[in-house]
């Protein structure tokens, strides 16, 4: 039966324990690499990693805040400010990181994008811009470290994916299926890296109030339903995190309401179907 955050965790025995590996130097217990850093989740995240003795390398494209962020952490951290949509050279940023903080031990594929909108009055070029952010540029960073990763035989990935999909919300075309594409890959992955290692956990968030989560809600307007949703912080999705890493938790679903989505996939997407509200036109 898979391991999930409400499943009894299985003893680490062949792979990455964060409570236990020490790698780089008395001060740090290994180099986490976090993106989409500058706030929410990944800020979140960050926090929670450097509180845990890790050293960090931190990528975004706001560079003001990822430097308020570096300067409040007490560990040693690294920041490049990247558009990290151009997945062709998104992984651009490793060799500096790792001759600065070692070899990755920690990959968190937290940066994207959300859009809302008809698809049918989509812009394509949005379109595409989301997926190489969403889907292909933590694809590279998965490939660029996961064969240092099985040599090392230790290491763990982290893929912050999304509800949307288990449970694709209409108006959200470019966006469900860049989640579902990354989710995907991160619980086949998972299944081929099994025993040698390599620890990937697949984090599926609800609304968490975020600025990304708090711009999904005012798009929606004045909704009753909507109003409605549960939502997450931050920080406890981060918490979950951290435990999912420590105790080998492949799936992480937050806030805890939305199990029920995985449990009930054609109940969850006929509610949505009926329920969700056409987005407010933009001003």
């Amino acid at each position: 039966m898979p391991n999930t955050r409400a499943a009894v965790a299985n003893p680490p025995h062949d792979g990455y324990n964060p409570r236990m590996h020490d790698t780089h130097s008395t001060s740090t217990v290994g180099h986490a690499v976090v993106t989409g850093a500058s706030s929410g989740i990944g800020e979140a995240v960050a926090r929670a990693l450097a509180a845990r003795g890790y050293a960090l390398t931190l990528v975004a494209r706001r560079a003001e805040l990822l430097d308020g962020l570096r300067a409040s952490l007490h560990t040693p951290v690294r920041v490049f400010a990247r558009d990290l949509s151009d997945s062709d050279h998104a992984a651009a940023f490793l060799p500096e990181a790792e001759a600065a903080n070692g070899p990755v031990d920690v990959l968190v594929n937290n940066a994207g994008v959300q859009y809302l909108g008809a698809f049918a009055e989509f812009d394509p070029a949005d379109g595409e811009r989301l997926l190489r952010l969403n889907v292909f540029t933590p694809l590279r960073l998965t490939r660029a470290v996961l064969p240092g990763m099985l040599s090392r035989g230790r290491g763990a990935i982290v893929d912050i994916a999304s509800l949307a999909a288990i449970a694709p919300t209409p108006y959200m075309g470019y966006y469900n299926a860049s989640k579902a594409a990354l989710a995907a890959a991160s619980e086949s992955l998972r299944a081929e890296v099994a025993g040698r290692g390599v620890h990937v956990v697949t984090v599926y968030p609800g609304p968490v109030d975020t600025a990304m989560g708090q711009a999904g809600y005012a798009a929606y307007g004045d909704s009753v339903a909507v109003k409605a949703t549960p939502m997450g912080t931050p920080e406890i999705m981060a918490a979950q995190i951290i435990e999912a890493l420590d105790d080998r938790i492949d799936r992480v679903i937050y806030p805890k309401a939305y199990w029920a989505a995985r449990w009930f996939p054609g109940t969850t997407r006929w509610f949505l179907d009926r329920f969700t509200p056409r987005p407010a036109p933009k001003r």
